[in-house]
This record gives C-alpha cells, structure tokens and sequence, in this order.
C-alpha cells in the first residue's frame, strides 16, 4: 500500500496548507516504510507540490498491508499543518476500499469533510484525569483540544 502525505487540507477540497513542520516524527515497524525529504522545523513552502512523503506499508496479504498502514497513520506525528493523513485512515478503513470493491469516483461517493471531523471530549476527560493524578493536587488546568470551524483548534482553559 502507498499512501502519499500531502500539506493538504481534505475538509477544504484539498487546498494546499503552508507552514512549519513543527513536530515531525515518522513511524516505523515491521512493513512500514517513509520517502521523504523532510525533517522537523522545515517549512512545506508554497512553491513546490505540497508532498511530504509516501507512506509504504506491505504485508502478507492486503488486509495485513491496510492494517499496518492504519497502524503507521495512526504513529505519524504532524503539527503545524494540515495534512491528508486524517483522509487516508478514511479511505482505509472504508468498507469499499477493503473490500477492494471501488472506482476512480471513490471520493465523490463516499467522502465529505465531515467524516473527519471527531468528537475528542472523552479522551480529553481521560487526559485530564491523568494529569490530575500525575500532579496530585487535586486540581488540575488542563486545556481541552476541540476542533472548531473556520480554525484548526480552539482550546479552552478548564479546572477539573
């Protein structure tokens, strides 16, 4: 499997994203291979084709392949950018795509932006509760992550 890692942002019809590779940390493992010519504190100009890397995985068969592509989207650290990364865990756990039964339409059929919007609350309140703990005060300020329109995070200050 190869899944191609653009600067792009699939819930704005794939515009190009420009900025600094913040974090950058590629993931590794058994049948897991990156191509890339990037590294941490680089910048995706707006010059250039917006690819960052390709994204290999292999395995046994096709269903070991999509698992450990899953698996490295899922390790793949970015920020600074939008990135399509959120879109290729879409299309690979897509029952049309793992069943191999798709066309050269598969975005027109199966995806909207809002697919990849996800409701992060939960795992914020875990987190929250982790910290607590760490700290042991009782008390601790932590900042809840929501995603929001028209920005890709908002955070917002909250005692727990």
């Amino acid at each position: 499997m190869e899944l191609r890692v653009y600067a792009e942002d699939p819930a704005n019809n794939f515009l190009p994203d420009i900025g600094t590779l913040q974090t950058y940390i590629t993931p590794k493992g058994p049948g897991v291979r990156v191509d890339d010519g990037f590294e941490q504190g680089m910048e995706i100009p707006i010059y250039y084709d917006p690819m960052i890397a390709k994204l290999i995985t292999y395995g046994k068969d096709r269903k070991e392949a999509i698992e450990r592509m899953v698996r490295a989207i899922n390790e793949y650290q970015i920020t600074g950018i939008t990135t399509t990364l959120g879109f290729g865990k879409f299309v690979m756990e897509h029952e049309a795509f793992t069943s191999g039964n798709f066309d050269t339409h598969f975005v027109k059929k199966y995806f909207t932006p809002e697919m990849l919007q996800t409701d992060n609350e939960d795992e914020a309140m875990i987190a929250a509760m982790i910290i607590e703990r760490l700290l042991g005060t009782g008390k601790a300020a932590v900042s809840e992550v929501i995603v929001s329109e028209g920005s890709n995070w908002v955070r917002n200050r909250k005692e727990f």
